[in-house]
């Protein structure tokens, strides 16, 4: 699935990211990474999803969140 079909309150793990290298850069500047944990707090009816990485608030575009595979993280991941 993708970060743009997550849930609103959804805790997911970064699994891929399929977007273009400049994007992948950036994202990895802010900590959006494969194996990463990323909580959705709100999805706006525009396309934007809010997420949550690391202590960090950010808005990722209907496009971007189109090309970060994820999947639901799972509570023993956090051991």
């Amino acid at each position: 699935m993708t970060l743009y079909e997550g849930n609103n309150h959804q805790d997911l793990q970064v699994i891929g990211l399929r977007l273009q290298e400049a994007v992948m850069r950036r994202l990895s500047s802010l900590g959006i990474l494969e194996g990463t944990r990323v909580s959705i707090l709100n999805k706006k009816k525009n396309g934007a999803v809010i997420i949550k990485v690391r202590g960090a608030r950010w808005a990722i575009g209907r496009e971007i969140a189109k090309g970060i595979d994820v999947e639901e993280w799972l509570d023993e991941k956090d051991n």
